[in-house]
């Protein structure tokens, strides 16, 4: 019994190229999760003018920017100190998380809820930012090359 299924392309003699770890895996994670959060917030900024008008626009796109800035905040701190101290990156992230919920409670407190805010949008602009920043994320670290191992070092062969 013969297979009538195409064999694919033929194999070449060349050698595989090598990849590496993925660079600036951080700052990659922030223009991917912005641009993804920005847009939705785009568009949940004009459904949002359309039935609330300017205000509730305002207000979608500034609980959208405040969860933007709380993550985006993250991804500096682990490109920075990633950079010098990878394994310390955790501890730092750690600490630095401790201090964005702080710092955000403290200012969200101390300047209060302007009139014209809608809570209504300013909470599905932030679940949405929520929602497609950590899908972005998800989908950027799916796709970053994590090099785990150190590549074993070439020795030239002795003259026997």
């Amino acid at each position: 019994m013969t297979s009538n299924a195409d064999s694919g392309p033929v194999s070449g003699n060349g050698p595989v190229g090598v990849s590496g770890p993925t660079r600036s895996l951080w700052l990659r994670l922030l223009v991917l999760s912005s641009l993804a959060a920005g847009a939705g917030l785009v568009l949940c900024s004009v459904v949002a003018a359309f039935l609330d008008g300017v205000s509730g626009a305002l207000s979608a796109v500034l609980g959208g920017l405040l969860v933007m800035l709380f993550f985006g905040i993250s991804l500096l701190v682990g490109h920075f100190v990633g950079r010098s101290n990878p394994s310390g990156a955790i501890g730092v992230f750690v600490a630095t998380y401790f201090i964005k919920v702080v710092g955000f409670a403290v200012v969200l407190f101390l300047i209060g809820a302007p009139e014209w805010l809608h809570g209504r949008w300013f909470l599905i602009g932030a679940v949405a930012a929520v929602v497609l920043w950590q899908g972005a994320e998800i989908y950027g670290f799916s796709k970053a090359r994590l090099q785990i191992y150190n590549d074993p070092e070439t020795k030239e062969p002795r003259d026997v």
